[in-house]
């Protein structure tokens, strides 16, 4: 459980998603931006490997939503991603981002969204042993475990790049 009490609503809806997940993590609230992968390194003092990027992508043909978590680094590879899911991919825009996740972008965490969503995790997340992910706001993060990020999102490990 968090002690925090002041949590913005974003980031204690993700908090209480962990809860209801019995995972061990803490959203915490950062006077400085976490939006970009190298503000959240530098705010909290970790390699930029180590921060999980949540991008939405969406199908071309069925609209289905399409989580990737990338590490901090790495850029996706479209076509490495449209050859695992067997569709065309395109970037989700920011109200289609904000209706199938509940979040806007730059704050989007891996879990808690409004509807379920198919999630692909970048392979290098896991040669770290903890990881750092956005948690509903663009100051809002938490630390977790990288084996338990795919048992927390129930996605497929794959290289993106």
């Amino acid at each position: 459980m968090n002690d925090q009490k002041s949590l913005k609503k974003s980031a204690q809806s993700v908090q209480d998603a962990l809860d209801a997940k019995n995972i061990k993590a803490s959203v915490i609230e950062l006077p400085s931006s976490t939006r970009t992968a190298q503000d959240a390194a530098q705010s909290i003092n970790c390699e930029i490997g180590q921060i999980v990027k949540s991008l939405i992508f969406k199908t071309k043909n069925s609209g289905e939503p399409i989580l990737i978590l990338a590490s901090g680094p790495n850029r996706v590879n479209e076509a490495k991603i449209e050859e695992c899911i067997g569709e065309r991919i395109v970037k989700a825009d920011a109200d289609f981002t904000k209706e199938v996740t509940g979040f806007a972008i730059g704050g989007i965490p891996p879990i808690g969204h409004k509807q379920p969503i198919r999630t692909l995790i970048d392979q290098d997340l896991m040669n770290h042993q903890e990881v750092w992910a956005a948690a509903g706001t663009p100051n809002a993060i938490f630390c977790i475990q990288s084996n338990n990020l795919q048992e927390l999102t129930h996605g497929e490990i794959i290289a993106i790049y």
